[in-house]
């Protein structure tokens, strides 16, 4: 099979945890006979410093005509400290995600056997946790209108949903609740949003159609209390978008590392995988970042690609690795061996 893979390593560390996922990928293709072609193209910062735009249209091509997108990390400092920055890197992303219909996020967040230590949490609380967060992507505050008042002293920003975009986002989160264990829990704050009102409407309406799914709707303030409380009563989350995005890096901490986690943004185009991590610019060019995120991203995107042997492949390594203690610092005991991204990398693709 010949797989065609945009590649959007981005800024900080994307370049280098990217990197070690294309090794695991060609590791991949030499064992099941398949050919992959990347075609690299540039996004975030180093997109804004090169052409002035953080996604620029030639890059969003390379997205449009690949199979699957492998992508990395955006953000530097230098925009973060500026308030006035006028192009940030995070439009790139806004931009990618609004031209390519890429309206759902999917956080898969589980825990390793090896690694239940590094969790915050209780063993007893934290041990099986199992769930998916399922985030709507491109409406809501992020997307809605916004702006500042001439004096600059006051500032808004609209949140908007229609019943056409919460219906999408729920039929995609009820398929998963089928796959897993047929649990879904509708995050809102409808006691306050008329949005959050809207959402829970459509949802009940949908829930007849959904019989063998148990529902259950939650305000997102208990949700998070409860996310840390009970981990293991969640299966499938599904949310609006910036809830979903403090929820999905809330869940993700269960783990004990941001560095383990990957996602997938599905949609109308090409589908993107990628950590759920930032850019990380403290440790970029130093050899030192977890790339289990991104390489078990490029799991996610071989198993959207329908190929699930060679997904499962990766991820059997990347369990083997935890378990043998091959990891970077961030994950390994004291006194343990810290291995090098690059040496992760290697380590997963000899042996795969």
């Amino acid at each position: 099979m010949k797989l065609n893979i945009g590649v959007l390593a981005g800024d900080g560390i994307g370049p280098e945890i990217v990197e070690q996922a294309q090794k695991v990928l060609d590791a991949v293709a030499t064992k099941y006979n398949h050919e992959i072609v990347y075609t690299p193209a540039i996004v975030g910062a180093c997109a804004i410093d090169e052409v002035g735009d953080p996604y620029p249209e030639a890059t969003h091509e390379v997205c449009m005509n690949s199979d699957a997108v492998l992508f990395g990390a955006i953000g530097d400092p230098k925009f973060d400290n500026d308030p006035s920055a006028k192009v940030r890197p995070e439009q790139g992303l806004l931009a990618m995600r609004k031209k390519l219909g890429l309206y759902a996020n999917i956080r898969p967040v589980t825990t390793f056997p090896s690694l239940l230590d590094k969790s915050p949490l209780r063993l007893d609380i934290v041990e099986g946790a199992d769930m998916v967060v399922v985030r709507e992507l491109t409406g809501g505050i992020y997307f809605g209108e916004k702006g500042r008042s001439e004096d600059g002293k006051k500032a808004f920003d609209t949140c908007t949903y229609t019943t056409e975009e919460i219906e999408r986002i729920l039929k995609l989160a009820f398929s998963y609740a089928e796959k897993r264990d047929k649990r879904l829990t509708v995050i809102d704050k409808a006691n306050v949003l008329a949005t959050s009102r809207l959402w829970r409407q459509v949802a009940q309406a949908m829930e007849a159609d959904y019989k063998n799914i148990e529902v259950d709707y939650m305000f997102v303030d208990n949700a998070a209390m409860q996310l840390v409380q009970w981990p293991k009563k969640f299966d499938v989350m599904v949310t609006e978008n910036m809830f979903g995005d403090i929820i999905s890096d809330e869940a993700s901490v269960i783990t004990g590392s941001l560095g383990l986690l990957p996602s997938a943004s599905v949609g109308v185009h090409t589908s993107v995988f990628e950590p759920i991590h930032g850019s990380y610019p403290q440790a970029a060019g130093k050899d030192i970042a977890n790339p289990i995120a991104t390489v078990l991203s490029a799991a996610m995107l071989l198993e959207s690609l329908d190929l699930l042997e060679e997904a499962a492949a990766v991820r059997a390594a990347v369990n083997k690795s935890l378990e043998e203690g091959v990891a970077t610092e961030d994950i390994v005991n004291e006194g343990e061996k810290a291995y090098k991204t690059s040496e992760v990398g290697d380590w997963l693709a000899k042996a795969i």
